[in-house]
Parts: C-alpha cells; structure tokens; sequence
C-alpha cells in the first residue's frame, strides 16, 4: 500500500515562488506516470504536469515555462517548483501515482493561495 503526503503549499504574493513536494511511503518502484493536479473553487480538477519513469515531462498550456515537475526515485519524492505565480493558480494541488498495475493513488492536497 502506497500513502502520498503533499507538502509545501501555502500563501504567496503575485508573482512568488512555491517548491510543492509529494512524499510517498512504501515502495514505488517500477511506478510509471506521476502527475500533479490543481482543483479550483467551482472547477473540475486540471492536470498541471506530468513526469514518466523515463523523466519525459509534461506541461498544461497555463503552467509551461513557470513550473518545473521533478521525481527523486531514490527518496520517493515528487516536486513542483512553481515560479511567477498568478492568482489563478489558486487551488488544491494533488499528487498523483499510478502503479504498473494502472492502479491511481492520490494524496490529500496541499493549498495554494496568491494573492494579487
């Protein structure tokens, strides 16, 4: 069994920086995609970025070139360094992994809040 804790989120200014980081417990070796999600108030949840076990990674047209996706396979980590943020990145941001089964685990969220 896998559990996902999201960290790092928080309040920030128009135009700040968040480092978001996914930590997982027990063993992902051999998991394939890892994602991470943003869910807006009153919005369907948005596939932000997206990384392959093979480092080939993956952006939505609002996020590319001021966030950077980023897995540690050795410390079972995945991060999201998000740059130049905007108010509408405003949202729950979740992890998400899935197993060579194509079995999905989710963590519980991190918040991100800018401010304009």
């Amino acid at each position: 069994q896998v559990h996902l804790v999201e960290s790092g989120g928080g309040l920030v200014q128009a135009g700040g920086s968040l480092r978001l980081t996914c930590a997982a417990s027990g063993s992902i070796f051999g998991f394939n995609d890892m994602r991470w999600y943003r869910q807006a108030p009153g919005k369907q949840r948005e596939l932000v970025a997206s990384i392959t076990r093979g480092g080939r990674t993956d952006y939505s047209d609002s996020v590319k070139g001021r966030f950077t996706i980023s897995r540690d396979n050795v410390k079972n980590t995945l991060h999201l360094q998000s740059n130049s943020l905007k108010p509408e990145d405003t949202g729950v941001y979740l992890c998400n992994f899935v197993d060579p089964t194509s079995r999905s685990y989710w963590g519980q969220g991190t918040q991100v809040t800018v401010a304009s």
